[in-house]
């Protein structure tokens, strides 16, 4: 790639660095939208630089992950609430994942807390401590999974947090974001999936389980 080339796709993707440094804005109280975008234009030229065509994987969708991620990182080293108890509740989404893989359901917050006394405690520390926006929650359609909690600070936390979700399942292989679509936000069984798609339930398992593989890799690296 030559550097007019590179040049040309960071100026094209600028518009998509300020609806993501928006969107976050309008949710994080005490945010500076030049701060959000200067982080997201870090992750944009990062993820020019760093993109594989062969990987088949559109250049929009690897950046989106990259600029959110970049974006989401800036706001934490402001962050009062320590990352472990970040990582607490990242790890306890995974397990969510896992408990509806087996039950064909979300477990709600609640349940989780039941489970897990860690994610308990670490989410009643991002209730708080977390400077949040109620006058700007992000729209319908922008939301990831559906939430459970009755906190609507917490709600508002969680859809933030999971816009890195939607990034990653958006840069999913088309099957295996058609079928993670289905079962976790749509709340469809995998068998029911199989027949609509036409393949056997156990190729729908198989395609399943490299999606949940692909999404653990993206959120265990954001940036």
């Amino acid at each position: 790639m030559t550097d007019e080339e590179r040049e040309a796709q960071i100026r094209a993707l600028l518009p998509m660095v300020r609806r993501i440094a928006r969107r976050v804005h309008r949710v994080v109280a005490r945010s500076d939208l030049d701060d959000l975008m200067g982080d997201g234009c870090i992750g944009l030229i990062r993820a020019v630089d760093a993109f594989d065509p062969s990987r088949n994987v559109p250049l929009e969708h690897y950046a989106s992950r990259l600029i959110l991620g970049t974006i989401l990182n800036g706001i934490r080293r402001m962050d009062p609430v320590s990352e472990r108890m970040r990582r607490t509740i990242r790890v306890a989404d995974q397990l969510r994942f896992e408990f509806a893989q087996e039950r064909g359901t979300l477990p709600t917050p609640t349940e989780m807390e039941a489970h897990s006394p860690a994610f308990a405690h670490a989410r009643a520390e991002v209730r708080r401590r977390t400077p949040l926006s109620l006058d700007g929650p992000l729209p319908n359609s922008e939301r990831i999974i559906p939430d459970f909690s009755a906190d609507p600070q917490l709600q508002v936390v969680e859809q933030v947090e999971r816009a890195t979700i939607r990034a990653a399942v958006g840069a999913l292989p088309p099957r295996q974001r058609a079928i993670i679509r289905a079962h976790y936000f749509n709340e469809h069984r995998l068998r029911a999936l199989a027949q609509a798609m036409h393949i056997s339930p156990q190729r729908v398992s198989q395609l399943h389980l490299l999606a949940i593989k692909r999404l653990r890799e993206a959120l265990d690296d954001p940036a």
